[in-house]
């Protein structure tokens, strides 16, 4: 069937936000509820988030007379483990499809100017080509699976779930929850089958409304500052549908964490960081203490570990080698893929200064996926959007930005990100006590309980 809005070549969006929540600005609400706004149409789907246990607080289980801990603290960190480790057991072996589209994007989607700061979120592009695979049909779906390393659809939605219930997370220590939502335009019909599909395995609940309306504006905007907690409502009030707009996918991943133990505040201090244009001076967080320590021909490495599960890793170039072309080097791809087979590490002293820094990027992701093998989407005469709707003329991917940021203090980690598409070796071994001095250009990542790398990136210039 024809319409004559179709002739227009109307733009099909398809948001993927990922954001993040700060340590102490959380809002008392918080993310996690799938529901819209109260002006938002009643959903054509709705998700239901999954649940998980909660995670023991010592201080609410001590006793406040004696000091003791309660055994009731032990009942529910034995549940709290149980539950977690259900989750991940249920997920073991889905690392290993994701790798090849880690080692390929990665490199890939990271890559630009030198000396500039850059983040990206593997998880968050992985969900939202998923959810692209899901609307799409014939060479546009198969380019897609080939770079997630899918054999077919069923084998990709179970990569999927296992990604969701292996990071999804909020248990009052860690929160690393997923979300997703999908807003359609009132005057196209769409196959309900597919907006079930995407309840089921992306937990993305479906509303209906009229694009380019500031009512159904408002509503997605208020979607998303629900699900982030209200952190980036600055960033988020500009955000605008099109009145060609056939369809806007939002997708959410709220995280925060604080660190096992963290930095001591009287130890931070201001020290020199040398940028691959100038120096400058930064407030150096400081912590000696016994953990792994790393090393690879050209570069070496450590773990700040999170509270209940996950860690940040930095990695540290050697001296002359810039963080561009250290991520180049397969070695330091392998190190990220397979740190637990890692051969080159010792459980040292470890003397770490690094410093607090607040780094954010914005990545054009169209000429990265097109070299990553994704095509068609972006052609209109190529792409094929028949499962999500059979009135699909001109439909086509136009537009493919990634924007990130991450942020570390004494505390612990904040990190935010979203994607927007419309349719617009070994050298020499360390001593017993090593110092790990972050002070020039590195790259960092920050990883969930099962290994996965949820945030990527280069820091050149904190600030």
């Amino acid at each position: 069937m024809k319409h004559t809005y179709f002739r227009a070549k109307p733009v099909f969006s398809l948001l993927a936000v990922l954001l993040a929540g700060s340590l102490t600005a959380c809002s008392a609400q918080g993310p996690g509820n799938p529901s819209a706004s109260s002006k938002t149409d009643a959903a054509l789907a709705r998700a239901v988030y999954p649940q998980t246990a909660p995670y023991p607080n010592e201080e609410d289980f001590t006793d406040p007379a004696t000091g003791e801990i309660q055994e009731a603290f032990y009942d529910t960190y034995d549940a709290w483990n149980a539950d977690r480790r259900a989750r991940l057991e249920a997920a073991e072996g889905y690392q290993d499809k994701l790798n090849h589209f880690l080692s390929k994007s990665i490199p890939e989607l990271l890559s630009g100017p030198k000396g500039e700061n850059r983040v990206y979120s593997p998880p968050n592009v992985y969900l939202a080509l998923g959810m692209l695979a899901e609307l799409t049909e014939g060479s546009s779906r198969e380019q897609i699976l080939d770079l997630l390393d899918a054999a077919s659809m069923e084998e990709l939605r179970a990569e999927a779930g296992s990604l969701w219930n292996a990071n999804y997370v909020n248990d009052g220590a860690t929160s690393c929850i997923l979300a997703s939502s999908l807003w359609l335009r009132e005057d196209v019909s769409y196959v309900p089958a597919t907006l079930k599909q995407l309840a089921d395995t992306y937990y993305t609940s479906s509303y209906q409304g009229e694009m380019g309306s500031e009512e159904l504006n408002e509503a997605l905007r208020d979607w998303l500052n629900e699900q982030t907690g209200g952190l980036l409502e600055e960033q988020a009030q500009d955000l605008r549908l099109d009145k060609d707009t056939i369809l806007a996918l939002a997708s959410t991943i709220y995280f925060r964490a604080k660190w096992s133990s963290e930095f001591a505040e009287g130890n931070t201090r201001p020290e020199v960081f040398h940028g691959p244009n100038q120096d400058l001076t930064c407030d150096f967080m400081h912590q000696s203490d016994s953990r792994e320590y790393y090393w690879g021909n050209r570069f070496s490495a450590t773990a700040k570990n999170l509270e209940s599960d996950g860690a940040m890793w930095l990695i540290l170039p050697d001296e002359g080698i810039s963080a561009e072309e250290l991520l180049k080097d397969n070695e330091v791809m392998d190190f990220l893929l397979a740190r637990d087979a890692w051969e080159n590490h010792e459980y040292l002293t470890v003397h770490l200064s690094v410093p607090k820094f607040d780094v954010a990027s914005n990545l054009d992701l169209i000429s990265g996926l097109k070299a990553l093998g994704i095509t068609d989407v972006f052609d209109e005469n190529a792409s094929d959007f028949s499962p999500l709707t059979r009135e699909t003329e001109g439909l086509f991917v136009s537009r493919a930005d990634h924007a990130a940021r991450v942020a570390i203090d004494e505390k612990g980690c904040i990190a935010a990100a979203y994607t927007v598409m419309a349719v617009c070796g070994a050298g020499a071994p360390p001593a017993e006590e090593v110092d790990f001095v972050v002070n020039r250009p590195f790259l960092f990542a920050i990883t969930g309980g099962d290994g996965l790398p949820l945030f990527v990136g280069i820091v050149n210039v904190p600030s």
